[in-house]
């Protein structure tokens, strides 16, 4: 292996993305203890590593590092993770192969040329083998949390009840389960289970929770705490620490709780497992419709959907997920 004492990894977006690359700065601490692991993303999602002790140092894209690094980590591998690439004095670049050839084909004629599923986080890994690094570790995502993150989420857990939270939005519609269906899946839940649901979402998903909120009966209300717009993204994941369990569309939140071992409820719509987007190392369930030739209509999602049936999530039947999710709770403590 090479020696390193200066590394630079760099992913630009998204809130997944990033969480999904932090077994790979992991590993690269294990393996070069005395190294200095710098990240430069974008100025958004700097919260996501502003409290890991593995990065030293962390840079936008629009305040990119300068200077000499022995090794470069391009994870997003597009035109302006090159730019800042080739502003650098690097001894060694790898990047990450994206494979959108796979994508495309799988998209638009359902054909699968990935074979066997690998995650994300074993795809980035494959970008250090390159230079003799062993294979990624099959640990969990990291993330870690302030005492001021922690004390934020402190007061929703005074009650002694199970709390389930609710990762309800996405960025793109067809990844979205309805509001009104999950308010039916909630009513369902709430009538057998002594339960908090807390809603999380950022400001651009609040409509949607308000919709969801009206959706529910008089009676479940009550034990639905709305914090849609409301928190950080970063006192959103202290509420997802603290959660018995989570039910979440394919979203950045869904990642960011798979850092904290929970178990994940995931309703997957116009997405693709083969994609390689499934929680890293933490229990999950999945629920998606089998078999619909419509499926995957894109790798990252659509504003609507292009059938205009929504079979994808309109399929998903609310009182059998709240069936799961209710025969997980009972077990807990």
């Amino acid at each position: 292996m090479m020696a390193l004492n200066k590394i630079l990894v760099i992913r630009l977006s998204s809130i997944g993305d990033i969480t999904l690359t932090t077994p790979l700065i992991r590993h690269l601490a294990t393996v070069y203890p005395d190294a200095q692991i710098d990240y430069c993303t974008k100025s958004p999602f700097i919260a996501l590593l502003a409290s890991n002790p593995l990065v030293t140092a962390i840079y936008t894209a629009d305040h990119p590092p300068l200077g000499n690094y022995d090794l470069v980590v391009d994870l997003q591998n597009n035109f302006r993770s090159r730019a800042i690439v080739r502003s650098l004095h690097s001894v060694r670049t790898v990047r990450y192969r994206k494979e959108n050839w796979k994508k495309w084909l799988l998209v638009h004629f359902k054909l699968d040329f990935y074979g066997l599923y690998r995650s994300v986080v074993e795809r980035y890994g494959d970008s250090l083998t390159e230079i003799g690094i062993s294979p990624i570790d099959q640990q969990g995502c990291e993330l870690y949390l302030s005492s001021e993150e922690l004390s934020y989420a402190e007061p929703y857990f005074q009650i002694p009840q199970k709390t389930l939270a609710l990762c309800f939005a996405a960025k793109h519609f067809t990844k979205c389960y309805p509001p009104k269906l999950f308010a039916a899946l909630l009513s369902s839940l709430l009538k057998n289970e002594l339960l908090q649901i807390v809603l999380l979402g950022g400001k651009e998903d609040a409509p949607q929770a308000t919709e969801l909120m009206i959706s529910l009966p008089d009676t479940c209300r009550s034990r639905v705490v709305n914090l849609a717009g409301s928190c950080t993204l970063m006192q959103s994941a202290a509420i997802l620490s603290r959660s018995d369990a989570v039910l979440c569309n394919d979203t950045g939140l869904m990642h960011i709780a798979s850092a904290f071992g929970k178990k994940l409820f995931v309703l997957f719509g116009s997405s693709s497992q083969a994609f390689g987007f499934l929680p890293w190392n933490t229990p999950y369930e999945l629920f998606e419709v089998e078999g619909l030739p419509c499926k995957p209509c894109s790798h990252i999602g659509r504003d609507q959907c292009p059938k205009a049936h929504f079979r994808c999530m309109n399929d998903l039947v609310p009182g059998a997920i709240a069936e799961h999710i209710h025969c997980y709770l009972k077990l807990l403590p």
